[in-house]
């Protein structure tokens, strides 16, 4: 296995340490948790660049590298539902774009194609880090720094609902762009 694919691998068994931290109270286990979701979503670009930079890339690791992308975000985007900070209609609409990707890949390995992320997908990955990050570092320590200072608060939360719509739109609006450059393979589905 090469190192991009074992960094992929990574990812995902840092997601059951990330979760940890973020269910643990206080405000180290939050910048903790922030620190291994930042450090796992710094792979996602540290791998592809790997396999890009050395001829690397795999059939594996076009699975593996979206799969561990949308584990990694969503187990994330679940806790923060789970403290109060994302709304559970904005995950439900995220999964849903993920799971029906999933399955048009499904289909297309089925017909021995290999579909990689194109470059919307890889806008909408990284705008889901940024709001995974600013929840969690933002979102969790503005009250406890600022508690008695309800205008940051404020300000804080209208920046998390702008950054919400702009992931749910950029999420639904990657996934039909899939759906549409990819369509033959549901055509050519048995």
């Amino acid at each position: 296995m090469n190192t991009p694919n074992k960094l992929s691998l990574l990812r995902v068994a840092l997601i059951p340490v990330m979760v940890l931290f973020m269910y643990l109270p206080g405000w180290p286990m939050v910048l903790l948790s922030a620190a291994v979701f930042g450090a796992a979503a710094y792979t996602d670009y540290l791998d592809g660049h790997i396999a890009r930079r050395d001829g690397l890339v795999t059939d594996f690791g076009k699975f593996i590298d979206p799969v561990a992308d949308k584990l990694l975000n969503l187990s994330a985007m679940i806790m923060l539902t789970y403290v109060g900070l994302l709304p559970q209609w904005a995950v439900i609409v995220i999964l849903a774009r993920e799971l029906a990707v999933d399955g048009l890949r499904m289909v297309a390995v089925g017909q021995g194609r290999v579909i990689a992320a194109g470059k919307l997908g890889k806008i909408k990955t990284v705008s889901q880090i940024v709001l995974v990050l600013f929840l969690m570092i933002a979102g969790r320590l503005a009250p406890v720094i600022f508690g008695s200072v309800p205008v940051i608060l404020t300000i804080v939360n209208v920046i998390g609902w702008i950054i919400t719509i702009w992931v749910v739109a950029i999420t639904v609006w990657s996934g039909v762009d899939y759906f549409q450059r990819n369509f033959d393979v549901i055509r050519n589905a048995k």
